[in-house]
């Protein structure tokens, strides 16, 4: 039987009624449903944030028929239901209406929906009245807030004044929540990023960040159990490393890998391997930071626990944003130090990202450079290394003249090393070693290449770390030609001057 995968899907009954792929999280739920309280997650764009809040929806609804044969169906008190605020703020309207006016027509929706009406004059306190009289009528209430940071993020980069107006609404808006505990029986707050929490939630302090929590770090995404689990017949077709490769490798506790769902079920569905998620749509701000740091190595990034969990719409920081929207993940953590270290979770994330960014350094069309990188490819697995300067050459040819005006050696390494890492998305290609840093490592079936960047050098001298270093040594036993390639860009001439290689024996 072909599985009905539920791609874009975000109602949990619609997902079940229809008989679509369901993907078990009752247990995440029931951690939190159970015992109650007031939760807030951080989640990429995709990643089932707002089905999370779908199933819960339907969970204090009691409709116990669309649980049937999931983990919580047993354990949940069906006789009781609670009556529900949900907001998402993706779809309350807030660009044409402005927040306040969207927020005070979605709290009239709610109350017209329980056959309630509303006097209160603010929005805060018309939240507090809904809450209260809700309470009063139906029992304890459940409030779910989807997207919460949405009409934060529509504006950053672009209009950051109406950023910080939407942010000081919101503060006003959520102050009431603390002082409505009485009436209160859980609060899950979702939305892509965790800036401004402090100054929007400042009053809610008994608000539980799950973000980077390990109980719940496999409630948004597919482990790889549920992946084993939910599609074994895809599976014995299809290559699982290199389905790995491509949609996995995103933590929030360094421990539980998960997929990315939206690319996993459309790879099941298309069975191509392309670029999914990333499509749907990249912030501008993250690519314009980028270039305004300057920072375009996210391939092993350093940053301490509080830098990542800080966020200030007046002084944004890349690093962190690129966490919280989910183009960098945890790969490690040290708790002596309480420092992360960050990459990249997987090919779809760092191919696209790499070939947005070239296109932002370079001032070209988007995925100008991978022809270029294939073109690369395809003369280092023919050993024809006399050519690669002809073609490195061509790509710094291409740029736009006033950009040499401007920039200069950070310039240069950063077309390299771009250049490089999205060549590594193709091939195996590695950049550490025990005894350093080298610039790329580049196996294929029968070489293995270790290359070296020079500025102003020599190629020679670029060749001779690599045989100090012994880079290639580890690569003796593959039965391969072991290639050292020395490459020496001139500043001055604002080419590549020189590039020489040099088989090492094993």
């Amino acid at each position: 039987m072909i599985q009905k995968y539920p791609v874009g899907i975000q109602d949990f009954e619609k997902l079940r009624s229809e008989n679509f792929l369901y993907v078990d999280k009752t247990e995440f739920i029931y951690k939190m449903a159970d015992i109650g309280g007031y939760y807030f997650l951080s989640r990429p764009r995709r990643f089932g944030k707002s089905l999370f809040i779908s199933t819960l929806e339907c969970l204090f609804l009691a409709k116990k028929e669309l649980f049937k044969g999931l983990y919580i169906e047993d354990k949940w008190n069906w006789e009781q239901s609670n009556p529900i605020i949900r907001m998402s703020f993706s779809n309350i309207g807030h660009k044409y209406l402005g927040l306040k006016d969207a927020i005070d027509k979605r709290l009239d929706e709610i109350a017209e929906e329980y056959n309630l009406s509303l006097v209160a004059p603010s929005i805060d306190q018309k939240f507090k009245e809904l809450i209260q009289k809700l309470s009063a009528k139906r029992g304890k209430v459940v409030v779910l807030i989807d997207e919460y940071d949405k009409p934060i993020i529509d504006y950053l980069g672009e209009n950051p004044d109406k950023a910080i107006e939407n942010r000081d609404i919101m503060k006003v808006f959520y102050s009431i929540l603390k002082d409505a505990d009485p009436h209160l029986k859980l609060v899950f707050i979702t939305g892509v990023s965790k800036f401004s929490r402090v100054s929007i939630f400042s009053d809610l302090n008994n608000l539980d960040d799950i973000t980077i929590d390990s109980r719940f770090a496999g409630c948004c995404g597919i482990t790889e159990e549920e992946l084993a689990d939910n599609f074994v017949e895809e599976l014995k077709t299809l290559d699982k490393q290199e389905i790995k490769r491509w949609y996995n490798g995103y933590t929030w506790d360094s421990s539980t890998s998960v997929y990315n769902p939206f690319s996993l079920l459309n790879f099941f569905r298309k069975k191509t391997f392309q670029n999914y998620w990333f499509e749907t749509g990249t912030p501008t701000f993250l690519i314009k930071l980028a270039e305004k740091t300057q920072l375009y190595d996210f391939s092993e990034v350093e940053i301490g626990a509080n830098a990542l969990a800080a966020y200030d719409i007046q002084k944004l920081e890349l690093i962190p944003l690129m966490f919280q929207t989910g183009y960098l993940t945890i790969k490690s953590y040290s708790p002596m130090s309480d420092v992360y270290i960050l990459g990249y979770p997987n090919n779809e994330v760092k191919k696209s990202y790499i070939e947005v960014l070239m296109a932002a350094y370079s001032q070209s069309d988007l995925g100008y450079g991978v022809v270029y990188v294939d073109k690369i490819r395809q003369l280092l697995e023919k050993g024809e290394i006399e050519r690669l300067e002809g073609i490195l050459n061509t790509i710094f040819k291409s740029l736009p003249y006033e950009l040499w005006q401007k920039e200069n050696e950070h310039f240069y390494h950063a077309i390299i090393h771009l250049t490089f890492s999205l060549l590594g998305v193709y091939i195996q290609s590695e950049v550490q070693t025990s005894d350093g840093r080298m610039d790329a490592l580049i196996r294929l079936k029968d070489f293995v290449y270790c290359i070296e960047f020079k500025l102003d050098e020599s190629a020679e001298k670029a060749i001779q770390q690599i045989k100090d270093k012994g880079y290639l040594v580890p690569f003796s036993a593959e039965n391969k030609k072991l290639v050292a390639i020395g490459i020496n860009f001139s500043r001055e001439k604002k080419k590549v001057e020189e590039v020489k290689w040099e088989v090492i024996k094993a």
